[in-house]
């Protein structure tokens, strides 16, 4: 375990250690004391490391993962895992504004509740949120999936294109182009597979899956006069 004091070492010191890993590395597990909410922690890596960070962060932790698997034992400010590509990235609290924005690949866990646009532009990322969702939540999510085992505010998934969103728990309202779908059999067996790799014991069935009425994004003769 390489122990890592940002407090004393500075956040440049800290990214650099980290970005300086590859895929032959021998430091496969870090841990960072006292981020005291420090912004872009653990930023841009591109290695299969295991990183704890024992407290709570600020903007934009984990964003552009690629690999790495980094948990965090506290709460997060906004813009976390944004943009990840690929690896883990798990959250103990809650998470602030626009988690997992624009993420291409791999999984954020939020154990907490999640701010608004969680999941705005998702291409591809999977997110699995233990708790609730803010308002405006996967706005303009294009692939990927949104699990929210809670609630989820005003707006959910306006403008989405062909993410999957699965809510346990009521939905305020619905955005632009979004409709309550069909759950059917390969529906469950997805959304069983991200319930066990959240760490989420809770029954698919209880779920309600809401997508794209496909009318925003495909010419309508009607609309052009």
């Amino acid at each position: 375990m390489q122990e890592f004091d940002l407090e004393a070492e500075g956040l440049r010191a800290l990214n650099s250690a980290l970005h300086a890993q590859n895929n032959d590395t021998n430091q496969t597990a870090w841990e960072i004391l006292n981020p005291k909410g420090s912004h872009a922690i653990a930023v841009g890596l591109d290695a299969p490391i295991d990183v704890t960070v024992k407290g709570s962060t600020g903007y934009y932790c984990g964003g552009m993962n690629q690999q790495a698997n980094i948990h965090v034992a506290g709460s997060v400010g906004p813009g976390v895992a944004e943009n990840m590509m690929s690896g883990t990235v798990v959250i103990d609290g809650d998470a602030s504004q626009y988690a997992g924005a624009t993420g291409h690949g791999g999984t954020l866990v939020i154990k907490g509740n999640a701010s608004s646009r969680c999941g705005i532009s998702m291409k591809g990322i999977d997110i699995i949120v233990h708790g609730n969702v803010g308002h405006m939540s996967a706005f303009m999510a294009q692939s990927g999936n949104l699990v929210v085992c809670g609630d989820a505010g005003d707006a959910l998934g306006d403008s989405i294109y062909e993410a999957r969103l699965f809510v346990r728990g009521s939905v305020k309202s619905l955005g632009a182009d979004c409709i309550e779908k069909e759950m059917r059999p390969e529906h469950l067996a997805i959304l069983a597979d991200l319930l066990d790799r959240g760490g989420v014991d809770a029954d698919p069935s209880e779920f309600k899956r809401y997508g794209s009425a496909r009318k925003l994004y495909n010419f309508n003769i009607d609309n052009a006069y």
